[in-house]
């Protein structure tokens, strides 16, 4: 495990340690939480942009219009 010190301001700092105590975390478990979600979302994008460039529009039509068109406004 690595240590890292940053630099926060006092506010975000405070808001941080209410949000921890709050869920029964400490603000180190709160901070490493916040960073593996936010790497989470970062990669995710990144997979998907790059699945979306190996697309192929012809493809797509294809599977589009096997899609039954169903009126979803409908009350059930």
């Amino acid at each position: 495990m690595t240590a890292l010190t940053i630099r926060l301001p006092n506010s975000v700092h405070a808001k941080i340690r209410e949000l921890a105590a709050r869920d029964e975390i400490s603000v180190n478990q709160f901070i490493a939480s916040a960073a593996a979600e936010k790497l989470a979302a970062v990669l995710t994008l990144e997979f998907l942009r790059e699945e979306a460039a190996q697309g192929q529009r012809q493809a797509f039509d294809h599977y589009l219009r096997a899609v039954p068109d169903v009126d979803d406004t409908a009350d059930h």
